[in-house]
């Protein structure tokens, strides 16, 4: 069997191990593995590099892909889809695995409906908000790296008796910031999936001080909206799959929260900081899972489904159900952290 896998969208910890698992597992087996470069424009131009075994073996630490990833999406025009089935008769494959996020398993689910192409899909984004599985490699290292960087601006919001907004990643759902805002005892949440109440924000605020703490770490998504207000963009542009691009709302709300409580307040964006890094060993060793059990599905030839997580099981599920449907936050979660939020 000849498999091919590309990573699309944005580069991910962990992305590595699902290659370094896939491609021993079909080397197992007697087949062979390339990988397509930088998601499917790699698919488009035919670009691609031989993956051994040998090669891969020390790409388990490595952050980031060694394929390279990128937002092409083939169906923008008709003619891209057809290249990509043209790249896959060419180079004479067998199977097409496709790591990513939702727009990139939505055209591998395409692509196996549309043009009954052999595929498989791996979930990966560090939002966790991918339906069908339960975790996704890279949400726990990006948790642990948003954890160490809070972890040392509470030092400078102490010594300054400062409040500090941390805006991160999360455009429709809040899993990084309620899990990190629990892990790193934040005094307030701020998600997509509930509307911001700012002056109830800043009464807790008030109130803290009051009661003898200094400073405050707030959290927030870059999907969170305040009330009667839409999303904060950088800009008006869009991507190839359509998705605007988010950011500012860390700064508005520093603006606003400094206005109505007169507390000296600062923001920050961690940003592309969150993709980065080294996977934690969870990630390492759920992505190398997800790699062989994809593999698994390719061997036998049983395409269009995605690999999940269901409790600590490795199960196929059908892509067409796994992609489109956009997993949030459970409200549990927010019951949970709005114990110490009061």
């Amino acid at each position: 069997m000849k498999v091919a896998c590309l990573t699309g969208g944005g580069d991910c910890p962990g992305l590595n191990a699902v290659i370094r698992g896939l491609v021993r597992t079909i080397h197992n087996a007697g087949g062979e593995t390339i990988g397509l470069l930088e998601g499917w424009r790699g698919a488009i131009e035919g670009n691609f590099v031989k993956l051994n075994p040998m090669e891969t073996d020390e790409i388990l630490p490595m952050g980031g892909t060694i394929l390279g990833s990128s937002r092409t999406n083939p169906y923008k025009d008709e003619s891209l889809v057809e290249q990509v089935v043209k790249t896959f008769k060419d180079l004479d494959l067998d199977c097409l695995v496709a790591i990513g996020g939702d727009d990139t398993l939505g055209v591998a689910s395409k692509l196996y409906s549309d043009h009954n192409l052999p595929t498989i899909g791996c979930p990966k984004t560090i939002d966790n908000d991918l339906s069908s599985t339960d975790f996704t490699f890279g949400f726990d290292t990006c948790l642990n790296t948003v954890m160490d960087a809070v972890d040392k601006l509470r030092t400078t919001a102490e010594s300054h008796r400062r409040v500090i907004v941390v805006e991160v990643m999360g455009r429709h759902a809040g899993w990084i910031t309620c899990f990190s805002g629990i892990a790193c005892s934040a005094d307030a949440i701020m998600v997509p999936e509930q509307e911001v109440d700012l002056n109830a924000v800043c009464d807790l605020l008030k109130k803290r001080r009051e009661d003898g703490k200094k400073y405050g770490i707030v959290m927030v998504s870059e999907g969170a909206v305040l009330k009667g207000e839409d999303l904060t963009t950088k800009d008006a542009e869009i991507d190839e799959f359509g998705h605007v691009k988010l950011g500012g709302v860390g700064s508005r709300i520093a603006k606003m929260i400094e206005k109505k409580t007169g507390i000296e307040t600062r923001d920050v964006t961690l940003g592309h900081l969150q993709r980065g890094g080294s996977p934690s060993a969870y990630d390492r060793v759920l992505g190398t899972r997800l790699g062989i059990h994809a593999g698994r599905l390719a061997l036998k030839k049983d395409f269009g489904k995605m690999v999940a997580l269901k409790g600590l099981h490795i199960v196929g599920v059908p892509l067409a159900e796994a992609v489109g449907t956009m997993r949030t936050l459970y409200p549990e979660f927010l019951d949970e952290a709005s114990e110490f939020l009061k």
